[in-house]
């Protein structure tokens, strides 16, 4: 780990040292208008000390040059009938592209200059060869000092000027010069189809160029034969249909065809033969009788007939040698796209502009799983929309748009209608529906491998936006005002768990693969009826902001937004939660379809949560620039976003749950005896509850600071620090009332228990600095080094993903989009250990990353002076125009949590206890194992676990990945990009995490280990 880190301050090194080579040049660009429409054809001339560089604009009214020496520089802007425009400007990497509107010379001066063009043209200055010119064109033949003469138009070209003005681009001097513009553009256009586009893409990776998979057996296995195949065509135009569509939309068309197949080696540890007849003589310690306290002769124990039918969906181990694996297969899995995009866009008269897209995506996927389960999963999506713009004078502007979106889902497991496993194993209690059968979960924690599959799902998503806006550009305002309408339904046909699910810790013989042969579960679960749910929730928003450039080195973006996401509500009302006593002394069912609660008498809205409409989020940005003729740039800003997509999770459960269906959590005990017979039918009738959600449930929310320092350096590089603090208030957490530690005697044994708990009183907080380097793009080279530096703490049980916000989202403030904060669990357990204290939660987030490096590199061959644009014949066709990519990812790991394999008593939730800490240290372990086991014991009786929530240090990635491509001109319409892409090109191996359960023989070990080198080749023909 250490050598492998120590590689990067090296690669690091030879990135700067390709960065500092740059001289101090800079590309400059600007844009030149008249009454807001581009200028082409305009004559800009760059000149310092005796130097002079010229360019022209072309059809956008854009000029460029590439390598101007940073420094100040006198740009003059030429064109007939205009003012000529003269301006000193400071030319550097971080130079905004500048902007000059044209005005025309007075009446009279027009009207002499129409004589003099009649009696012969006027003398334009001498020109220079311009440097932005490439020197294989023809305008290269002309050398550099060279001053070149506008020749007089012939009398034949005169005869097409009417009006007697000479202008760029006209009939009149259309070829008149090196510089002259295309005879393509304006009316000089001949037989040309360029107003048409498209092109032909093929990408293509086989298995021979891709590495084996890492295989954490260390046993080598047959690499499958696969392939993946990406095609695509593109098309665009103007749409014509003679005598009936003369003057149609442009239209772009888009479709993909995708057959992708993926590669993993599964390594398992699996029961032997004569584990499977009851024979555990190989296993540690002695298994113990549950019925009589003795030992089983040599560890023999008696199979049940549930265990048997179930064993034989295990295979038997093809790995000898290895005590953490005895099994490994390669698996396949495979997924077939289609992608059909579509865009259009229509001027209707001179104050409208309608336009559109329509997408739709069809994917068929099979997953198989360590057992050869081959589940398949069905997707179409698509989404459409319409917008419409009116301008009503130049300064205010009408902007409305509708959206549509919907997805269906369908997830097919193994043994749906085909067979019954549960039911011919002789286990009840669970669904036995067709569309449902298949095994139960089977969960070990010492490390045989668990059985689990898919389950049956049919899902229809549907959202309808609608949204206006109206935009004021007036002198030194940009005012936005809008809002938008968003219409949700989820439309799910599925069951939380309808097969089961058992726990097996070793509490019944002190082995967990004991407890399943003889039939006795620690915990089970099981959640099954209501399968259709309808849920719907409208989302409303509303925002004003302005973009206020106060001065030219100082502007500001401000505005204030709210946003408010209704509780989700059930179409039939079909929602349970629980009505809560005092202390959660006593609990009871309350339906949205009459909400009012046995208990507290409380009358609760259809959703069974208050709603929550104190989304007022102000926003704040500032740029400045403190010193006028410096590269310093200071930008800041401010802003609070909420998270209105909370509420699905919750309620999904609050839809699964008696007495709408069937809703069991229980613990083998004396007075609930589990087996795997009829572990589902509950022991105690009114313990049959999974979730109760806080009424008075909040909406959670961000607030965003960050400030920022920009400078331009020598040798066209660019330096930025940020600082950037994220803190989320009312987070959820997520907790087991009444629930007690293992030893512990119930100190309410009257009070229900084995539900769990939402409310939100959850928050985090995330300081982070980076520093940015950039290499501006000079001689074909560019690069980008990145390093963050974070650290992210919280007690939210569900805050998890890319954490609280993306830096990457904090513009969006007048374009009235909604920013969605990350909700997904965390990887390791949600659910608080001590439910009376919560504030020993607070610990490192699950996607903390302390470090994280990225550097990115970019060179074209041929490109600028220094990257040998001179080469020409075929040492310059061969080694011009070709562009390497590499991109480096390094960062230490992610944080994970210790787990003590028990049941919370009392409840039947596993996987949510700690162990205690011992003092020896974690990371000084023995042989493979990357974690010391001893650093942890078993918690004292009666207590709960002191070790902390994600407390451990998870593995440090590592990726480099390139590509290498170019463009071929075939003809003088065509264009062929070629490409090849490398992920992983080290072929390191990468873990996703350590197995930190306490007691399982791999404890220590990586899980899973990330894709090794991938390689695909990509051909794109454009026209």
């Amino acid at each position: 780990m250490e050598r492998r880190w120590a590689r990067i301050p090296l690669l690091c090194a030879l990135v700067w040292l390709c960065v500092a080579r740059a001289a101090s040049a800079s590309a400059y660009s600007g844009e030149i208008t008249f009454a807001n429409l581009p200028v082409p054809g305009a004559t800009i001339i760059a000149t310092q000390d005796g130097k002079k560089f010229t360019a022209i604009s072309d059809e956008a009214g854009r000029f460029r040059f590439d390598d101007l020496p940073d420094g100040q520089w006198t740009i003059e802007i030429l064109l007939q009938c205009f003012r000529t425009i003269r301006e000193e400007v400071k030319v550097a990497p971080t130079r905004a592209p500048g902007k000059w509107e044209l005005k025309l010379l007075p009446l009279d001066e027009l009207k002499a200059l129409a004589k003099g063009v009649q009696q012969g043209s006027p003398t334009l200055p001498a020109l220079q060869a311009s440097s932005a010119v490439r020197p294989d064109t023809p305008a290269a033949a002309t050398t550099a000092n060279t001053p070149v003469e506008i020749p007089k138009p012939n009398d034949d070209s005169n005869q097409d000027s009417s009006d007697g003005f000479l202008i760029n681009g006209s009939v009149n001097n259309a070829a008149t010069s090196v510089f002259s513009l295309n005879q393509a553009f304006g009316n000089k256009r001949g037989n040309s189809k360029s107003l048409y586009n498209g092109g032909f893409a093929f990408a293509f990776g086989n298995a021979v160029l891709d590495a084996s998979q890492y295989s954490l057996s260390g046993a080598e296995t047959p690499k499958p034969a696969y392939d993946r195949l990406t095609a695509g065509l593109t098309f665009g135009g103007p749409l014509k249909i003679p005598h009936v569509l003369a003057h149609g939309p442009n239209l772009f068309l888009a479709y993909q065809w995708t057959h992708n197949h993926t590669a993993e080696t599964n390594s398992a540890l699996v029961p032997t033969e004569e584990e499977k007849q009851g024979n555990l003589a190989g296993q540690p310690g002695t298994i113990l009788d549950p019925a009589t306290g003795l030992p089983f002769p040599n560890n023999v124990v008696p199979v049940s007939s549930q265990a048997q039918s179930l064993l034989k969906l295990y295979p038997l181990p093809n790995v000898s040698g290895n005590p953490l694996y005895n099994y490994q297969i390669p698996v396949l899995n495979s997924t077939h796209q289609d992608l059909l995009q579509t865009r259009a866009d229509k001027s209707l008269g001179r104050r409208d502009q309608l336009y559109g897209n329509f997408n739709l995506q069809s994917t068929r996927a099979d997953d198989v799983n360590l057992f050869r389960f081959v589940d398949t999963t069905d997707t179409l999506g698509l989404n459409a929309n319409i917008n419409w713009s009116h301008r009503f004078n130049p300064h205010l502007f009408f902007y409305t748009a509708y959206h549509f979106s919907r997805l269906r889902t369908q997830v097919h497991p193994e043994f749906e209608n085909k067979q019954n496993i549960a039911g011919e194993a002789g286990i009840s209690g669970n669904n036995q529906d067709p569309e449902n059968w298949g095994p139960p979960a089977l969960n070990f924690s010492r490390g045989i491998a668990a059985l689990s599959d898919a389950q049956s799902l049919f899902n229809r998503n549907r959202t309808d936006r609608f949204s206006a806006s109206v935009g004021l550009y007036r002198a030194r305002h940009n005012i936005t005002v809008g809002g938008d309408l968003r219409k949700q339904q989820y439309n799910h046909n599925f069951q939380q768990d309808p097969r089961g699910s058992f726990t097996f810790n070793g509490a019944a013989t002190g082995s967990d693969f004991a407890d399943f042969l003889i039939g006795i579960p620690d915990a089970s679960s099981v959640a099954f009826g209501n399968a259709d749910k309808y849920l719907r929730q409208t989302a409303y928003d509303a925002y004003v902001a302005d973009d206020w450039r106060v001065l030219p080195t100082l502007t500001i973006n401000a505005g204030v937004r709210w946003e408010y996401g209704a509780p989700m509500t059930e179409l039939y009302g079909r929602l349970v939660n629980l009505d809560v006593s005092s202390g959660f002394a006593a609990v009871a069912p309350v339906l949205g379809s009459d909400p009012v609660g046995p208990l507290t008498g409380e009358h609760y809205p259809a959703s069974l949560v208050r709603p929550d409409k104190l989304g007022i989020e102000p926003r704040i940005g500032v740029s400045w620039r403190p010193i006028p003729a410096s590269t310093i740039v200071v930008r800041g800003g401010y802003g609070i976003y909420h998270d209105t997509t909370v509420y699905l999770t919750p309620v999904l459960q609050l839809a699964q749950q008696a007495p709408l269906s069937t809703s069991v959590r229980q613990q083998n005990g004396a007075f609930c005896p589990l087996t795997l017979a009829d572990a589902f039918t509950p022991c105690d009738p009114n313990a049959v509850y999974n979730l109760g959600l806080d009424p008075n449930f909040r909406v959670g929310y961000a607030q965003i600071w960050q400030l920022s320092v920009q400078r331009d350096l020598p040798g066209a590089l660019q330096l930025m620090a940020t600082y950037m603090g994220v803190k989320g208030t009312h987070g959820v957490q997520e907790y087991l009332p009444n629930s007690y530690p293992v030893g512990a005697a119930d100190p309410c044994p009257s009070c229900p228990s084995g539900f769990a708990y939402e409310s939100t009183g959850g928050n985090s907080t995330r300081p982070s600095g980076q520093l940015q380097l950039r290499r501006r793009l000079k001689a074909g080279f560019t690069a980008l080094l990145l390093y963050t530096y974070s650290k992210s703490i919280d007690d939210d049980s569900l805050l998890g993903g890319q954490g609280p916000v993306s830096s990457a989202s904090q513009s969006s403030l007048s374009q009235g989009e909604t920013l969605t904060l990350s909700t997904s669990p965390a990887p390791t357990s949600a659910i608080a250990q001590d439910w009376l204290n919560l504030r020993v939660e607070r610990s490192l987030s699950s996607f903390d990353q302390r470090h994280l490096l990225n550097v990115q590199a970019q060179y074209t061959s041929g490109q600028g002076l220094e990257g040998g644009t001179l080469l020409g014949g075929w040492p310059g066709r061969l080694l011009k125009e070709w562009t390497l990519l590499t991109q480096i990812t390094a960062g230490t790991g992610l944080p994970q949590t210790p787990v003590y394999p028990a049941v919370v008593p009392g409840t039947g939730w596993a996987d949510t206890l700690r162990p205690d800490l011992t003092g020896v240290p974690l990371y000084n372990a023995g042989g493979s194992s990357h974690l010391n086991a001893d650093a942890y014991t078993a918690p004292a009786a009666g207590a709960w676990g002191d070790a902390g929530r994600n407390s451990i240090t998870g593995p440090n990635t590592f990726s480099l990945d390139g590509a290498l491509q170019r463009t071929f001109r075939p003809s003088g319409s065509l264009y062929l990009d070629a490409r090849v892409d490398a992920t992983n090109m080290l072929n390191h191996p990468v873990f996703t995490s350590w197995n930190t359960t306490l007691g399982n023989t791999r404890f220590g070990e990586p899980v899973a280990a990330s894709p090794m080198r991938s390689v695909q080749f990509t051909m794109r023909l454009r026209f």
